[in-house]
């Protein structure tokens, strides 16, 4: 998934998108997913330090952050990772993530090797394989 180019903090100029508190990595994911659910199960067991949050696409606040970022909204294979006012999706955003959680979170790490089109490609074939076992919505908002 292809980001729309923009500076560091630029959410917080943009008037469509909701103020929100950026302090800490946040990660803006599908409340309905199977995969995302599993990762929103997993963040608060590897983030030692409890800095990550979670907001879910099903809101109006993620809705206006991941559309600022060009990303689809309604897609479930949306996600986003905000970290200190920079924005990463796809596999990337997993490996940043995972590394920053350190412990477990570090196995994607190796991940980091493959060019950003093969992660984009490999994430895309994951999510389409997590929206097919989606049938019920799995995530309650956190």
């Amino acid at each position: 998934m292809k980001l729309a180019a923009r500076a560091t903090y630029s959410y917080r100029r943009d008037k469509s998108v909701l103020a929100f508190d950026d302090r800490g990595p946040i990660v803006f994911m599908d409340g309905d997913c199977v995969l995302c659910t599993f990762g929103a199960r997993a963040i608060p067991r590897l983030d030692r330090v409890a800095e990550f949050r979670i907001c879910l696409i099903q809101t109006r606040l993620c809705e206006s952050v991941l559309r600022h970022y060009g990303l689809n909204p309604q897609a479930p294979y949306s996600w986003l990772y905000l970290v200190d006012g920079h924005a990463y999706t796809s596999l990337d955003a997993m490996i940043r993530a995972g590394r920053r959680m350190k412990g477990w979170g570090q196995l994607l790490a190796p991940l980091a090797i493959l060019p950003r089109s093969v992660q984009d490609w490999l994430y895309a074939r994951l999510a389409a394989i997590a929206i097919a076992f989606s049938a019920e919505p799995t995530c309650a908002p956190l």
